[in-house]
């Protein structure tokens, strides 16, 4: 029995998924009343699993087994990595539920349902110690996010679940077969096993390659992104935050629990391979970001771009590097979440999400206008805000690997200001373009109820990261340790020149 002395990460699953079904024997305000008590609830767990998240004590906590049937097995327990993207998930899910509260008028039973489903699966994702309980909950969290988009979704919400779903789908069977060759090499399916259990130098290539086109369509890096932009633009607003803040994440969580310990000789001779599409990214996508007139979508592709720091982040194999690319994919999740939260807001009043048909909101809506300011700055990465103290530690990392990768990464921090302070200006600043948008109300109870949580979250992690990177900071060192006898150096030098700095004793400065 882990230290709390009952089974909190099965009730934590348990709760929300409980919930989906009573939902759907409810009314629809039942429902939504019901779906808001649950992730309050999975979210005090949270807190819980937080507070007794000793920092000193074993690297796996929490921790339950119950072997089930074969190898197969009911496995759970988190390290300081899992923990923080936990408490991302249960932070947004009833920020998702109190948003949707109005905006979803059909069939809101099922809608609810779906979004607590989709709470139990993520939890899932971030709990699973058994490789095929991980695989389970990593594709079924397709199912939910597909019904979402399908039927809550835009004039083309059709077309944008299904490329969702195929894209997602595809790269996920190639991993399958990748977990069999495994199992039956190391004869376990135990994760933390896996992750210390030393591969065939000559197959780790191929079964790295296997789990990045999961992981890199999930993420999504260039070029397997195009699923993303469309899937945003049609999903419903809870929908997109959901994708944006938490689903995401999970193609990073897989680089780390298994790419980057399980293979590292092959991480390290394809680190050229992840740098290069990184680049890419975090360039074209912030030009493409510049040339939207669609507010979802230039959010969608600044997603991209950010996304793309955390890959370059825990490529670089150093300590700063890869708590940079942690601490990306946190920021990342707050604002991303935000921003989107921010055009649902203007949607449901205008229904339109074109840029060209808003103007001077700051002088009808001053509180939107404010708190949109500052997830604007949080997205640029001001000093002070969330994604301040990811992107910082990220480029020092990409710099002691590459001066080069590090060079073309800044760019990508210019282009996002460029980017995101047009559409604010567009947006907030000038004279409103008619009567109706002069007109708009201010944010409704309601709505600043969910922006301050986030506007204190951002400016928490922006002020004192430490409180994020301390759960992190031993399973970071444990990592470095092991991709370390790897020597990725050798490979780094062909590619770049010289050698990245190892740091695994060091500290984050």
């Amino acid at each position: 029995m882990n230290q709390l002395g009952f089974p909190v990460l099965s009730l934590m699953l348990a709760v929300p998924f409980a919930a989906a079904i009573a939902c759907l024997f409810s009314s629809a305000q039942t429902a939504r009343w019901l779906a808001l008590a649950a992730t309050l609830v999975d979210l005090l767990l949270g807190i819980l699993l937080w507070i007794n998240y000793d920092l000193a004590g074993p690297q796996w906590q929490f921790t339950e087994h119950v072997d089930l049937f074969g190898r197969f097995a009911w496995a759970l327990g988190i390290d300081g990595i899992a923990l923080m993207l936990i408490m991302l998930s249960v932070f947004l899910m009833p920020i998702c539920i109190a948003a949707s509260w109005e905006a979803i008028q059909k069939r809101v039973p099922e809608y609810m349902a779906a979004f607590l489903l989709m709470e139990t699966l993520m939890i899932g994702v971030f709990t699973a110690q058994d490789l095929f309980l991980f695989y389970i909950m990593f594709e079924a969290g397709l199912i939910p996010m597909y019904l979402i988009i399908g039927i809550w979704g835009g004039a083309r919400r059709i077309y944008a679940s299904y490329k969702f779903f195929l894209y997602t789908l595809l790269g996920s069977v190639l991993m399958l077969v990748a977990m069999l060759w495994m199992v039956r090499e190391a004869g376990t399916t135990d994760i933390p096993t896996l992750m210390n259990y030393d591969f065939p130098v000559h197959a780790q290539t191929w079964l790295f390659l296997a789990f990045f086109a999961s992981f890199a369509v999930k993420m999504p890096m260039w070029p397997v992104h195009t699923w993303l932009p469309d899937a945003h633009v049609e999903a419903p607003t809870a929908g997109s935050v959901i994708l944006a803040g938490v689903l995401l994440k999970m193609g990073g969580y897989g680089f780390i629990r298994f790419s980057l310990p399980m293979f590292p000789e092959a991480s390290a001779q394809l680190m050229w391979l992840v740098f290069g599409l990184s680049m890419v990214a975090v360039v074209y996508t912030s030009l493409v970001a510049l040339v939207q007139e669609d507010m979802k979508k230039l959010i969608a592709y600044s997603s991209v771009a950010h996304m793309a720091f955390v890959t370059i982040g825990l490529f670089a194999f150093n300590r700063q590097g890869i708590e940079g690319g942690l601490m990306v994919m946190l920021g990342h999740g707050l604002v991303s979440g935000a921003l989107f939260l921010c055009v649902g807001v203007i949607y449901d009043r205008l229904h339109t999400r074109e840029i060209a048909r808003y103007g001077g909101l700051s002088n009808n809506m001053p509180k939107y206008a404010l708190f949109f300011l500052l997830f604007t700055m949080a997205s640029v990465g001001l000093p002070g805000t969330s994604n301040f103290v990811g992107e910082f530690l990220s480029l020092v990392g990409a710099y002691h690997a590459s001066s080069w990768v590090a060079f073309v990464a800044t760019t990508g921090v210019i282009l996002g200001a460029a980017y995101m302070l047009y559409l604010y200006r567009r947006v907030a600043y000038g004279e409103a373009p008619n009567a109706e948008v002069a007109s708009l109300p201010d944010l409704s109870a309601r709505e600043l109820a969910i922006m301050v949580p986030l506007a204190l979250s951002v400016l928490w992690m922006g002020v004192y990261p430490e409180s994020f990177l301390a759960p992190m900071r031993r399973d970071v060192g444990s990592l470095l340790a092991r991709i370390e006898r790897a020597n990725p150096g050798g490979d780094a030098k062909i590619a770049f020149g010289h050698r990245p700095a190892p740091a695994a004793h060091e500290g984050a400065h």
